[in-house]
């Protein structure tokens, strides 16, 4: 048999293996998961897999490429560089506005950056990291997003970048973002690991901000195991990015190439000696946070099924939407951001004041019911214990962040869960809530 023939065989079998290993179960009311979000893939991704492994590129190669190119195209922006997480690609796209390629508007140590406090750490973390005051503001409840009127009185003197995310998929208010970005000269990093496939006014998100990132991680739209990207339109960017995601090098070959410049021993360097190879020099105080071309060829096959997933999410917010509206004198319903069509991450309910439970309470009986819930991140990141030691700055308060930290949590709507759990999880939550009436009632 020729090598040909032997992949094909091996591929084959791998398919066959796959379909075997993990076969079609259906859905049985309170003894199935429903799981608040997950991998799902067939033999696609693992026959991408195996013919990776077979060619033993282990290091960055033509499956990533392709994925680049995918990512480039779906979402509309000039470059994507892939990293191995979307917290990574968070620090990578915070450390690009430190480049000294950008001159005067590099950040530094001191300057001040506007975020908010309710989500997740790893938006936060790279400012911190690089000396720098997180501002926090507040957000709105309905949309879990920043309060765009409180964007003036976080404004100071040092305030040089606005890092934010579209929670769980529903995008922040762009154009009041962008309006105030422009009007003070600032970058902003849109973080879009929640948000793959959303649009704002028809344009998708990821293109808005100076630079995006996303994550592929088993509870994001697509999966790759661990992996992240980062977006730009900038080349100047890029080159920042590419540089801090591959050690800080200045030489921007592809692992396995040499000589990409076609001078690698002319370059000339202050205090370097005249020639010092390429390959060695180092313009940005950078890491290795690359991926494998295994982890990009799963990526691959994911794309394929990226609109079809997009569109069950979109389908499961919608039917839990209309389902849980007669629940609205307990809970706080989502909302999708004016403008926009949300690719969404997650369901948020937020419990009223005043309702007869205890976010615990049914946290706790849907767990007990195999129906999986998470609270939206860190709360306040402000009360979290690893904050008591970093130096950040409050614009007002916090109120309906504290809202969110004590009574927000959310289920899931990913593209493995049916219309049959969807149903399954309302009568589950109905079911809960004319105990705790009935309960209240009888007292």
């Amino acid at each position: 048999m020729t090598l040909e023939q032997l992949k094909e065989q091996i591929l084959e079998l791998t398919k066959q293996y796959i379909e075997q290993k993990f076969p079609h179960k259906d859905f049985i009311a309170g003894e199935s998961l429903v799981p608040i979000s997950g991998k799902i893939f067939d033999h696609h991704e693992v026959c991408n897999i195996v013919e990776s492994a077979l060619e033993f590129h282990l290091t960055a190669h033509t499956f990533n490429a392709q994925f680049e190119k995918q990512l480039r195209d779906f979402v509309g922006v000039k470059y994507a560089l892939t990293c191995n997480s979307g917290s990574s690609a968070n620090l990578i796209a915070f450390s690009a506005l430190t480049s000294p390629l950008l001159g005067e508007r590099r950040l530094k140590a001191g300057d001040e950056v506007i975020t908010v406090a309710a989500g997740f750490p790893t938006t936060i973390n790279p400012i911190i990291q690089h000396g720098m005051i997180p501002v926090f503001v507040d957000e709105e409840l309905s949309t879990y997003n920043i309060d765009v009127s409180l964007l003036e009185k976080a404004l100071s003197p040092k305030t040089k970048a606005i890092m934010i995310a579209h929670t769980l998929g529903n995008p922040f208010d762009i154009d009041s973002v962008l309006e105030f970005t422009q009007k003070h000269n600032l970058w902003l990093i849109e973080d879009c690991c929640d948000a793959l496939g959303g649009t704002y006014k028809g344009e998708n998100l990821g293109t808005f901000g100076h630079i995006s990132t996303l994550s592929f991680y088993p509870a994001h739209h697509i999966t790759m195991g661990e992996g992240g990207a980062v977006l730009t339109n900038d080349s100047t960017l890029k080159k920042a990015m590419e540089s801090f995601r591959d050690w800080g090098r200045d030489c921007w070959c592809a692992p396995g190439q040499d000589n990409s410049c076609g001078k690698r021993f002319d370059w000339t360097y202050e205090d370097l000696p005249k020639g010092y190879d390429h390959k060695y020099v180092y313009s940005h105080l950078g890491y290795n946070l690359k991926i494998t071309d295994m982890q990009a060829a799963i990526a691959v096959a994911q794309m394929k099924k990226l609109p079809e997933f997009i569109e069950i999410r979109k389908r499961n917010f919608q039917l839990l939407l209309e389902k849980l509206t007669h629940l609205e004198p307990y809970f706080i319903l989502p909302q999708a951001a004016e403008h926009s069509d949300p690719s969404w991450f997650g369901f948020l309910l937020t419990i009223k004041d005043g309702t007869p439970f205890t976010r615990n309470e049914i946290t706790r009986y849907l767990d007990k019911h195999k129906i999986g819930t998470r609270l939206l991140f860190a709360g306040n990141v402000t009360k979290q214990p690893y904050m008591k030691e970093q130096n950040y700055r409050v614009a007002g308060s916090l109120e309906n962040t504290d809202k969110i930290m004590n009574d927000t949590f959310w289920i899931g709507l990913y593209q493995g869960i049916t219309p049959i759990m969807v149903d399954y999880v309302v009568q589950t939550i109905d079911n809960f809530i004319n105990m705790k009436e009935k309960n209240t009632i009888e007292k």
